[in-house]
């Protein structure tokens, strides 16, 4: 029969003060009720577990055996508790942060700064992957928070809309594209190579789709499964890419690329983050998605210094033309 946990608490402070009117005190019940409790969990497990005395009680055999596990179990609760205040709290704790590969390397960083120093005891955990592996990640639990770069299907996982991003076809400051006057024609991309993520990646797929949609098939692809190593490939002249703009203003200011308009086309594409349908969401996951959504870095972060960028670059190009 399972042990009342109720009476047993009762014996427990009983055995550890060594008298029912101590424990009436701290347990705030009156000490006949303390004797009733003992006597029906002794009834219960069917054995005396105090001797009662002149001098008060002390525990039999039985009693020390089950006083003993009954402080290490109460122990656990009072342990359970602490932890679960302090993560109410935000005190301690971890929170496990998976994102697609542009969103950790270029949006979140500055988040996950403002929450470590508004959470100092939280311990962060960042995994960085494409969009494929983040969503499998997130279905076995492995992680708090999933942010994604391409729509996911998965009926166990649920895609909210995080912000906008705004991508932007990059060439090297040599290329002959950097050196146009003004947007390109969108048929000149077919005679490029063009430099895309690996399978898996979500900005591999909005790329294919914006060319798909346009009817532009590149004469040649190359892959590369990072892109902070296909910006190095596209200042190195090896070809052109479609990139996030906030992954290129590092670049833009050192001069090493440029970003090349196309004529009537304008790539952004929706980021996602995923959730699992009736899992509960821990006080540090809803601290972190407070930060990502209301957090200074706007979701047009680095477009306005694209533009700002692409419009110098066209303006110096068409004066080197004229003279």
């Amino acid at each position: 029969m399972p042990l009342n946990l109720h009476l047993l608490r009762l014996f427990a402070v009983v055995a550890r003060t060594g008298s029912f009117s101590r424990a009436a005190e701290l347990l705030r019940i009156s000490q006949p009720a303390i004797s009733k409790g003992v006597r029906d969990f002794e009834f219960q497990v069917g054995c005396r577990l105090l001797d009662r005395t002149s001098k008060g009680v002390r525990p039999t055999r039985e009693g020390f055996a089950l006083a003993r596990h009954a402080e290490t179990l109460f122990a656990a609760e009072r342990a359970a508790e602490e932890e679960l205040q302090a993560l109410r709290s935000l005190t301690s704790g971890s929170l496990r942060v998976g994102a697609s590969t542009t969103i950790a390397t270029y949006m979140i960083p500055e988040c996950l700064g403002i929450f470590h120093r508004a959470h100092p005891g939280i311990d962060l955990h960042v995994t960085s992957a494409n969009t494929s592996d983040i969503a499998d990640l997130m279905l076995a639990h492995d992680i708090d928070i999933a942010l994604v770069e391409g729509p996911v299907v998965n009926e166990g996982l649920v895609s909210e809309a995080w912000r906008t991003d705004v991508m932007c076809l990059i060439a090297g400051s040599d290329h002959r594209f950097a050196k146009t006057s003004g947007p390109i024609d969108c048929a000149s991309l077919a005679e490029e190579i063009l430099i895309v993520r690996e399978p898996g990646s979500g900005t591999r797929e909005v790329v294919a789709q914006a060319l798909a949609a346009k009817r532009i098939e590149p004469k040649r692809s190359l892959e590369i499964g990072s892109t902070e190593a296909i910006k190095q490939a596209v200042a190195a002249g090896v070809g052109i890419a479609i990139v996030s703009a906030a992954a290129i203003e590092d670049q833009l200011r050192l001069g090493r690329l440029k970003v090349v308009p196309i004529k009537g086309v304008q790539i952004e594409r929706t980021l996602w983050q995923l959730k699992c349908p009736g899992r509960l969401v821990s006080p540090a996951a809803a601290a972190f998605e407070r930060i990502i959504r209301e957090t200074t870095v706007q979701r047009t972060v680095g477009a306005g210094r694209v533009a700002k960028a692409t419009r110098a670059s066209s303006a110096s190009n068409r004066r080197r033309l004229q003279a």
